[in-house]
């Protein structure tokens, strides 16, 4: 077995970058807007689900097997004072469908949104197809919106005689601003006592601090006290409160360097290997050997040379020939340095002609071994 001892080389970083040198115990880090790690309270998205009917299909709609359909179009009909009974309905022109949009939390009244429109029947296609009038409700039952339009489908199926053709899934469609606001939002993000709550996308104690800190030094007054590793409570001041969008704006441009947990993901699936250039790993002797063994058959058939005549004694023997190989690899040892990296170890497998798979069994092995100083998520 051959031991090697590697020189602390290049850094290999999560993206194949080579990362610059950095001071010894104080890892380098990004300086970013505050706006870029997090978000205000009360800033959230608001789901809206509806039902409609799609229409102007190729023959490609729900058969006359599905009663909603049916129904519906029956229910729709009779809004124009047409009455008709649901099962004489048997168009296969119309498919019955979710829509769904996602409603922004400063959206006002006349805003176009876009909407996702899915098959709930047995249509085989929704192209060539448009969504007629579907009011768009949120978990309140309220109409918010509604949506109407033709349908924009990224794929397509054909079927004849047992032959199919399809590309991508031709049930999903969807209407680029297809659905207009009817009522306006007004999120509330100051509380009753004119304070404002910065949430972080990773809740960390050290960063929640370095907000609060980085907060206080802009404003020139001690404005922001960091709650828990998650939430900054920021005070607005009296003299601002009349213009609260300035005072955010300049909430949102503070510079701060957020904090990382060191994390090593691993996912076998795809054999990808992603993680920070900072990531530690203790001393620690890495052995990996690889044993291969081939076994090859060859089948033949053996005829009987230079017999004339063919007797119940004469005839074909099938034969089988195998060859048994065993490839041994010579061992490959490594031993890791003091206060290495994970890139340094990964780069230095790879350097070593050592797969992914290994090297990804490697690491599951130092994790394992106490030597990995970092999270291990496995996908």
């Amino acid at each position: 077995m051959r031991i090697l001892t590697l020189p602390f080389g290049a850094l290999l970083c999560a993206a194949a970058l080579c990362a610059p040198a950095v001071a010894a115990g104080a890892p380098q880090g990004d300086t970013l807007r505050i706006k870029d790690i997090g978000k205000m309270s009360g800033w959230r998205d608001n789901a809206l689900t509806g039902y409609g009917l799609v229409t102007g299909l190729a023959g490609t709609g729900d058969s006359a097997r599905n009663k909603t359909t049916r129904q519906s179009i029956a229910n729709m009909l009779a809004r124009f004072d047409l009455t008709i009974p649901a099962d004489d309905v048997q168009s296969r022109n119309v498919a019955a469908v979710m829509v769904t949009a996602v409603l922004s939390p400063f959206a006002r009244a006349g805003d176009a949104i876009d909407v996702t429109v899915t098959s709930i029947g047995d249509a085989r296609s929704l192209v060539g197809g448009a969504l007629m009038l579907a009011p768009l409700k949120g978990p309140d039952g309220k109409v918010y919106g509604l949506a109407q339009g033709p349908l924009s489908v990224g794929g397509y199926k054909y079927d004849m005689n047992g032959n199919v053709v399809q590309k991508n899934h031709p049930t999903v469609a969807s209407i680029p601003g297809g659905a207009t606001v009817e009522v306006d939002m007004h999120s509330e993000m100051r509380s009753e006592r004119n304070t404002v709550t910065f949430v972080l996308a990773e809740p960390d104690y050290t960063t929640a601090s370095r907000v609060a800190a980085a907060i206080n030094a802009r404003m020139g007054a001690q404005l922001a006290v960091a709650q828990d590793a998650g939430g900054v409570e920021i005070a607005v001041p009296d003299g601002r409160r009349a213009r609260l969008a300035d005072f955010m704006t300049d909430i949102e441009n503070v510079m701060v360097e957020p904090d990382r947990r060191a994390r090593v993901v691993i996912n076998e699936r795809t054999g990808t290997i992603v993680s920070g250039g900072d990531v530690r790993i203790s001393r620690v002797a890495i052995s990996q050997g690889d044993l291969r063994v081939s076994i090859v058959t060859d089948n033949s058939v053996s005829q009987p040379l230079l017999v004339r005549q063919v007797g119940p004694g004469v005839q074909s023997v099938p034969v089988s020939n195998s060859r048994v190989s065993v490839d041994e690899r010579n061992e490959t040892g490594y031993v890791a340095p003091n206060s290495t990296t994970v890139a340094e170890l990964v780069q230095s497998l790879a350097r070593l002609k050592t797969n992914t798979r290994d090297i990804i069994a490697i690491l599951r092995g130092v994790k394992a071994a106490g030597a990995l100083h970092a999270e291990l998520i496995v996908q």
